[in-house]
């Protein structure tokens, strides 16, 4: 598919404010950027950009944040997530499309749901947890890439905060694309359409990221993530409404 230069600027315009936002809160990207290109490419082939704008997104928190990362945090979660990330990732490929659609809608709304319900930091949470949490999340994320804001409350509870939550999270987010793409990959699921389109949103989401470290201590966050779980509800209905249509 060959778009206008207006909906060309309009996804570059989309990829730069969600990776702002997610520069600022640590999520928000896939939220943001996904229901644009699932407008233009429907939804098999928006999550395959969005991988490939993720990969970006979470290569340059990595580089932002380098000083705040909590290597033990990456480690037990990477150790958890990487063999689900492939099955997961291996049974979007195989999945019909009204189902993925489906499926990501209900992820969106839910997420909002574990955000609110778990607002308090959690007691007693030992860095070791961390593996069967990326274990789940790296299948979950192998299906639909806009389950990240259910990583919040544990993240959070943890006690990572401002630029140890953005760029721990960022690092683990990076290590999943990469496999994602491998097996996307594997499967014939990279045309050069799709790489094209994705490298494009590329520079747009590292300067997005540069532009919100800036602003980290200085914007309100809460207000961010109001926004943010406005977008997830109404994308999640929508996607749930089309996947049933």
């Amino acid at each position: 598919m060959i778009l206008t230069w207006f909906d060309t600027c309009v996804l570059i315009g989309t990829a730069l404010f969600a990776a702002f936002i997610g520069s600022v809160t640590g999520g928000g990207v896939t939220i943001i950027l996904l229901p644009v290109l699932v407008v233009h490419f429907g939804i098999q082939v928006a999550m395959l950009i969005v991988t490939l704008a993720l990969l970006a997104a979470g290569a340059s928190r990595v580089t932002v944040y380098r000083s705040e990362l909590d290597w033990q945090v990456v480690f037990w979660f990477t150790l958890g997530s990487l063999p689900l990330t492939c099955a997961g990732t291996y049974l979007f490929t195989i999945a019909a499309p009204d189902l993925l659609t489906r499926i990501l809608g209900g992820f969106l709304i839910s997420a909002v749901v574990c955000q609110r319900l778990f607002t308090q930091p959690l007691s007693g949470f030992a860095v070791a947890w961390f593996l069967p949490i990326g274990a789940a999340f790296g299948f979950l994320t192998g299906i639909s890439a806009a389950v990240a804001a259910i990583l919040a409350p544990f993240f959070l509870g943890y006690g990572l905060r401002k630029g140890a939550y953005v760029g721990t999270m960022g690092f683990n987010i990076l290590i999943i694309q990469i496999v994602k793409l491998a097996v996307f990959g594997n499967q014939d699921f990279l045309p050069p359409s799709v790489l094209l389109y994705g490298a494009l949103l590329v520079p747009f989401m590292i300067a997005g990221t540069v532009l919100g470290k800036k602003f980290l201590e200085r914007v309100s966050e809460r207000l961010f993530v109001m926004i943010i779980e406005v977008i997830m509800i109404l994308a999640g209905l929508n996607f749930i409404i089309r996947g049933a249509a």
